[in-house]
């Protein structure tokens, strides 16, 4: 088989895989729950809830927590991706994919591939929510396009390292305990739901130390200056790293299962 043709079976292989996997989601109500439900929820309540007490009134704090709810639903709907994994490979289905004659890595491409369509929803979700709250952006919807692909980006690269998590873990329920620590730690210790200053020093340090800091941070800074920031690149930058260093392991992982 030459490359040409291995190349396209493998497009192939892992657009079908990618296919079957949002059927998945279609025909499970409850993994809609991470992409459209929760940003929505989490929007209203913390809007509502929060506004005045932190900065006057919600429309007052709009600014501040869409980058911040959109993040957050970006770590939970990457998260999703390990859960599925560790589900797919209890059933057994993987080991009657490895014996069909496609591509060895469709399955896990697959499901990386549907998790991109899976965090542009929530993307979706979580900025139209804070749009009929009332936020109204300060840039052309050029910009706000941008700060949504790299959300994305950043969520996308994050799947990988839930994915291995998905690999390697023993069960289902585990890695959706690790996910969901892992998503309030990020979300709630960093700039997301409210200003560094307010934070106390020790609390300051961590949340400097927290990655998703940063990409709220580019995502503000692109929302407030209609301009691809150092920051932005940054995080493109980290994200990169993530993919080459997550994703062959997550590789390695799934032929060791």
């Amino acid at each position: 088989m030459d490359v040409q043709t291995h190349s396209g079976n493998l497009f192939m292989n892992t657009a079908t895989m990618a296919y079957r996997n949002l059927l998945k989601t279609v025909h499970n109500p409850d993994r809609f729950m991470d992409v459209i439900i929760q940003p929505v929820m989490f929007m209203l309540m913390f809007g509502y809830l929060f506004g005045g007490a932190i900065a006057g009134g919600v429309q007052a704090y709009l600014p501040t927590i869409v980058p911040g709810i959109l993040m957050q639903t970006m770590l939970s709907a990457a998260s999703g991706s390990g859960a599925q994994i560790r589900e797919d490979l209890d059933s057994g289905v993987f080991d009657r994919f490895k014996s069909l004659p496609m591509a060895h890595v469709a399955p896990l491409a697959g499901q990386l591939f549907a998790d991109s369509l899976r965090l542009l929803m929530a993307t979706v979700a979580s900025l139209t929510t804070g749009y009929l709250m009332g936020w109204r952006p300060a840039v052309g919807f050029g910009w706000v396009v941008a700060i949504a692909g790299l959300a994305i980006v950043t969520g996308w690269a994050l799947s990988w390292l839930f994915a291995l998590l998905g690999l390697l873990a023993k069960s289902a329920g585990a890695v959706q305990s690790v996910s969901l620590m892992t998503m309030l730690v990020l979300s709630f210790m960093s700039n997301a739901f409210v200003p560094l200053k307010s934070l106390t020093k020790p609390l300051q340090v961590i949340a400097h130390l927290n990655p998703v800091t940063y990409v709220i941070t580019a995502i503000r800074q692109i929302l407030a200056t209609g301009s691809w920031t150092h920051e932005a690149l940054l995080v493109l930058g980290v994200d990169l790293i993530i993919v080459a260093i997550f994703a062959p392991l997550a590789v390695w992982a799934y032929d060791r299962n």
